[in-house]
């Protein structure tokens, strides 16, 4: 009997040991990925994302750039491979690029920081170790968490982020709603822990030349969308559509919705259009804020963006920056004129 005992026990040990070494515990993979972050001197990767807006879902490709200790690179464009956008960190701020219209905006901002961000490493490891009710499970291959978030909406509550067994690199992201519904599908490809950066790869004026150099302007021009208006779907208590206006500015069509109550704002809607040259903005009231589909940027009272050859502008002195982002990410029901 003692025999039997012991060889239990000295069983049990081994396989406590060997779960250890195969590092298959929750903490051990925390302490794992904390030191990986610690150590991390730069990454690429690229991801393909998917965002769901009530009955309609679109997807977007990102590129992503990390330089220790402070320099990031951003690129997102549609599921084509159009209409590119950069955000670019580096000693001189945080700039936002729109090659298509000739803009270029200059933030004061702590981006990326500031809040969560599904598309880098460094986020989503931080929200795993500052989760202390985080749930974590391992099969052959993968690791997966699931934690709470801290993006700055409501909507996005949970989230799922899964890594490659051994090197640590992650696979996808599922940021979900209270319900558990997938919001944002975050799949990444090609991480490389160990990229090589040229001295210029961070720098705002090379970047971009070499997008506008890349883009297929013809293919782009035959894709125009038409003049569509939109409205958001999100509903407030006591708020309400009070009228819509369409009217002609300086020459440019526009479209203006007015709702009116607790929550009240007003959305303006116009066809964008192609500055000359380049035109230099510095924002320093205002921040970036990542739609999903497409980045905005956010004042105290206003946000605006811009998506399918159309400019939106929503302003409001009822709404937190919370609401006026939920207002943005519904808009995508049609208006019956």
């Amino acid at each position: 009997m003692f025999k039997k005992r012991l060889s239990f026990i000295m069983l049990s040990v081994l396989l406590l040991f060997a779960l250890t070494a195969c590092g298959q515990s929750r903490d051990d993979i925390i302490e794992k990925l904390s030191k990986k972050v610690d150590h991390l001197n730069g990454y690429t990767t690229k991801a393909m994302m998917s965002f769901k807006h009530g009955d309609k879902q679109q997807k977007y490709q990102a590129e992503i750039w990390y330089k220790k200790p402070n320099y990031y690179k951003v690129v997102l464009r549609d599921e084509n491979g159009q209409n590119p956008q950069m955000i670019i960190r580096n000693k001189d701020g945080v700039f936002l690029l729109t090659p298509a219209l000739n803009k270029k905006y200059h933030f004061e901002s702590d981006w990326p920081h500031n809040r969560s961000q599904y598309y880098l490493y460094q986020s989503l490891v931080k929200d795993i170790v500052n989760d202390s009710t985080a749930k974590f499970k391992a099969d052959d291959d993968n690791y997966e968490f699931t934690t709470k978030t801290h993006y700055p909406t409501k909507m996005l509550a949970y989230q799922k982020i899964s890594f490659k067994k051994g090197s640590l690199a992650p696979l996808g992201v599922k940021v979900m709603d209270r319900d558990m519904n997938v919001i944002i599908d975050v799949v990444f490809k090609d991480f490389n822990f160990k990229p090589k950066f040229d001295s210029d790869a961070f720098d705002v004026d090379k970047n971009e030349l070499s997008m506008k150099l890349d883009m297929d302007l013809p293919a782009m021009a035959s894709k125009k969308q038409p003049f569509e208006i939109l409205k958001p779907t999100v509903q407030f208590k006591n708020t309400e559509l009070a009228y819509t206006q369409d009217l002609k500015e300086d020459g440019k069509q526009k479209f203006i919705l007015k709702y009116t109550g607790d929550k009240a704002f007003t959305l303006i809607e116009s066809k964008n259009g192609e500055a000359k040259e380049t035109l230099a903005l510095s924002m320093n009231d205002a921040d970036l804020v990542d739609l999903g589909f497409t980045v905005g940027i956010l004042t105290d009272h206003s946000l605006s963006w811009s998506e399918n050859g159309m400019d939106f502008y929503l302003v409001s002195e009822k709404l937190s920056k919370d609401e006026m982002k939920e207002v943005a990410q519904s808009v995508v029901g049609k208006v019956n004129k």
